[in-house]
């Protein structure tokens, strides 16, 4: 599940949201972004013309708090959102406490924290209030993005192949905001077809972001023609040099976690521990077998030395690019 509710909110995940306080914690944007939709919606079920004030809760003294949480004299029913919880002043959060303790039956309130440690004892204190729902928004990591592919097309109706996922994680990366545009912009062009791997390829081939893992996937591979190919288009159309660098670095984690990952382990043990998703490890597996555990530590110094120079330390991105690209494939030869 890309958005994880507690058992208190799972039982209230369909009820009204007035009387109740909804946190929604977790660094995730995209998620914390649709679940304050998805309660705003709810209550503009339930009153068409809602009043929302929202606000963010650095802004915040107890008089202002007392104002956006309260009744209104023009409205039956409000309903407050708080942003950016974890900078609420500490002199408010028996204020917080109070009102979800009490929670005004006319009132409906959503409070948003980023996630860390900052807030902690308030978030803690307010999952024990029996009026409080939680819904946790973490980052996901790479192995749960095939998962959230699926989900995302369910969302919006469609079909897939059981290729088109992580082909279109492997298109678009990782990033949740990016994968369900694509998503998206998938489904309405499939016009209820299946969606296949071919179209992935076919609508993403041209992205920057695909463009700096194909040039680390010819990199790791020791194709140079290939991946100095790759680089160049890659470049030419608009790439940022620092992306290219961090596709490389990335790889080459990957690679070093495989090659000292214990035998004997299930596939998808060895894909977390590599911090990779499945059906990754049938490519990585190709890859690592002309390199070993000096060479990565020669391709690491020599990507860390780029990723220096795209970022201001060289005058010229593209040169020191195409030279860490041909030292990365020479540290694999001699591995």
């Amino acid at each position: 599940m890309a958005t994880s509710r507690t058992a208190k909110s799972a039982r209230a995940a369909d009820a009204s949201p007035f009387g109740r306080l909804l946190l929604v914690t977790g660094p995730e944007q995209l998620l914390t972004e649709r679940a304050v939709e998805e309660a705003t919606a709810a209550g503009r079920r339930e009153v068409p013309d809602l009043e929302i004030s929202t606000v963010d809760a650095a802004d915040l003294d107890p008089g202002r708090l007392a104002e956006i949480s309260g009744g209104s004299l023009f409205a039956d029913r409000r309903m407050t959102v708080v942003t950016n919880l974890a900078q609420l002043p500490t002199e408010l959060f028996d204020q917080v406490l109070a009102l979800a303790a009490a929670a005004d039956p006319d009132m409906a309130y959503v409070l948003v924290h980023g996630g860390g440690q900052k807030g902690k004892g308030l978030l803690d204190k307010l999952k024990k209030v029996g009026t409080v729902d939680v819904i946790d928004c973490p980052a996901l990591k790479a192995w749960e993005m095939p998962q959230f592919v699926t989900a995302e097309l369910r969302r919006v109706g469609a079909r897939a192949d059981s290729d088109a996922g992580p082909a279109l994680v492997d298109a678009v990366g990782v990033d949740l905001r990016a994968v369900a545009s694509a998503v998206r912009q998938l489904a309405d062009d499939a016009d209820g077809e299946t969606i296949t791997a071919d179209l992935v390829r076919t609508y993403f081939g041209g992205r920057n972001e695909v463009s700096g893992f194909a040039v680390a996937d010819a990199v790791l591979s020791g194709r140079t023609g290939q991946a100095m190919e790759q680089l160049r288009w890659a470049l030419s159309t608009g790439a940022a040099p620092v992306l290219i660098t961090s596709a490389l670095a990335s790889g080459l984690r990957g690679l070093g976690k495989l090659i000292t990952a214990p035998g004997g382990q299930r596939d998808a043990d060895l894909a977390r521990d590599a911090g990779v998703p499945p059906w990754k490890l049938k490519s990585m597996r190709s890859q690592v077998r002309g390199w070993d555990q000096r060479g990565i530590a020669n391709a690491v110094r020599i990507v860390a030395r780029a990723d220096a120079a795209v970022k201001g330390a060289a005058d010229d991105a593209a040169f020191s690019l195409e030279r860490a690209v041909l030292g990365i494939v020479a540290a694999r030869r001699t591995s």
